[in-house]
């Protein structure tokens, strides 16, 4: 597929590429991004990134590549960016698993929904700060289609992380070696994270980043999540701070 030569002249200087872990991501943006927050519009900066095993370094090859697959098959993640992200001295960042159900149809099953959306609001109020929207996490790693298996069996009385055993996984396989290279493209100071979960905070400081500090995030607590919240803390190793949940 010939590639139109305009490509090469405008989008070259929206692209950053970062060789990492003997891969290659190619971040593009910043995109303006208005977004209809609780009735207000608030303008966020969106990247998007990809990653590759094969070392193309320059645009036109990148390009060429990309030309010859069908990304819409797969599932990118991306990052939406608030105020002065690279400059200011204290950020709130947020890595938040892709849920088909809750983000998408508000499911109450789950927090998720209610958790991007306050992260989104937490982010804007403080005054800094990036959402990461992690694509390759739908039901902690396994995939929507098994993510939908597991609800079967959780229908049958399964938690939530037996019914990812019983499929033959692990409770979850979820990576954050991606968005931690682009977090570290973005930002070199410090970093409040937002999380109920050790595993992403654990991830970050393995990675050599500076956490300053942790916000919980729990909320949308109903009869219909109350089994999935309590066995996060319980069985996954989630800390605990709410206390409405039992």
């Amino acid at each position: 597929m010939m590639i139109d030569a305009r490509v090469l002249k405008i989008l070259p200087d929206k692209i950053k590429v970062i060789e990492a872990n003997e891969k290659m991501t190619y971040v593009v943006g910043p995109i303006q991004l208005p977004v209809n927050l609780d009735g207000h519009t608030v303008t966020f900066q969106w990247y998007c990134w990809l990653t590759s095993n094969e070392m193309i370094r320059d645009m036109a090859g990148m390009f060429e590549k990309l030309s010859d697959v069908s990304l819409a098959e797969s599932q990118q993640s991306s990052v939406l960016v608030y105020g002065d992200f690279e400059e200011s001295d204290d950020a709130l960042i947020r890595f938040h698993s892709i849920c088909h159900t809750g983000d998408i149809f508000g499911s109450k099953r789950c927090d998720c929904g209610y958790q991007l959306k306050q992260a989104m609001k937490e982010i804007v109020d403080h005054g800094c700060g990036a959402l990461f929207y992690l694509a390759n996490h739908e039901g902690r790693g396994i995939g929507l289609y098994n993510k939908a298996m597991a609800y079967i069996l959780q229908e049958q009385g399964f938690d939530t992380v037996d019914a990812n055993l019983a499929l033959g996984f692990k409770d979850d396989v979820r990576s954050y070696e991606e968005a931690i290279v682009v977090l570290k493209a973005l930002r070199q100071k410090p970093v409040t994270l937002m999380t109920n979960n050790p595993k992403k905070l654990d991830a970050l400081v393995g990675a050599g980043l500076e956490v300053s500090e942790r916000m919980p995030l729990w909320g949308d607590v109903s009869e219909f999540n109350r089994r999935y919240l309590q066995t996060k803390i319980e069985r996954s190793g989630h800390f605990e701070e709410v206390h409405d949940i039992g």
